[in-house]
């Protein structure tokens, strides 16, 4: 079974500015083409085939390069914030009308080379409304924030870490539409807090990863990537 992915793209991107004043982060060049371009191919390759951005700053931009996905072998849709930002919780809620009973959800300033069939597989084994992706990052690549043990996530904690947390949140989740149930859709919430009130109860599945993460999110990022995907090309 696939899953759709909801695409959270609907941020201020203020590490990157003054590029995101005049376009959406997702649609940052790398590599000679728009972010997003090289997102959906890998998931269209990863056996995806829907996908709804979930958009605000800049959003009809996406749009306008994206389109109805087909070129990239995908179906898009897209669900906009509207007159205020709602947050990645809240825009997640907003869309799940979209997404059905079941769904992953993706940053979109992130390049993720996992095992999508695995996770989805181990989600929908697992009995829990909600997985987070987990990679053994001891503080490599960013701050780790997820203590993980015996394939169980005891604790995850993105504003305040522990020395016990050396697993970071990987950046793809899994979740059934209820837990959106009680977030609000007018107003802003975080799907980090979200993750943590799940992984405090006991909800939250996990699902370990090995292929280290790529992001756009930074300049320093971009460059990386950019080199990887034409190290890619050129093998």
């Amino acid at each position: 079974m696939t899953l759709p992915v909801a695409i959270l793209a609907g941020g201020m991107a203020t590490r990157i500015r003054p590029v995101t004043e005049r376009i959406p982060k997702a649609l940052v060049e790398v590599a000679g083409e728009p972010f997003a371009c090289h997102q959906l191919r890998l998931l269209a390759r990863s056996g995806i085939e829907r996908v709804v951005y979930l958009l605000g700053h800049l959003g009809e931009q996406v749009e306008e390069v994206v389109g109805d996905g087909s070129r990239f072998g995908l179906q898009v849709q897209y669900c906009f914030d509207g007159p205020r930002l709602l947050g990645t919780a809240g825009a997640v809620a907003r869309a799940c009308p979209l997404l059905g009973e079941q769904f992953f959800v993706l940053y979109g300033d992130s390049y993720l080379e996992c095992d999508y069939r695995g996770a989805a597989a181990a989600f929908l084994a697992s009995g829990q409304p909600a997985l987070m992706t987990v990679f053994a990052n001891f503080g490599r690549w960013d701050s780790s924030n997820v203590e993980f043990h015996g394939n169980r996530i005891l604790a995850y904690d993105k504003r305040v870490p522990s020395t016990r947390m050396t697993h970071i949140d990987y950046g793809l989740g899994a979740f059934s539409a209820a837990v959106f149930a009680g977030v609000s859709r007018e107003h802003s919430s975080d799907l980090s807090v979200l993750y943590q009130q799940l992984a405090a109860s006991g909800h939250l599945a996990a699902f370990e990863v090995f292929q280290r993460f790529y992001e756009v999110g930074s300049f320093a990022g971009i460059e990386e990537l950019s080199r990887h995907l034409s190290a890619e090309t050129r093998s």
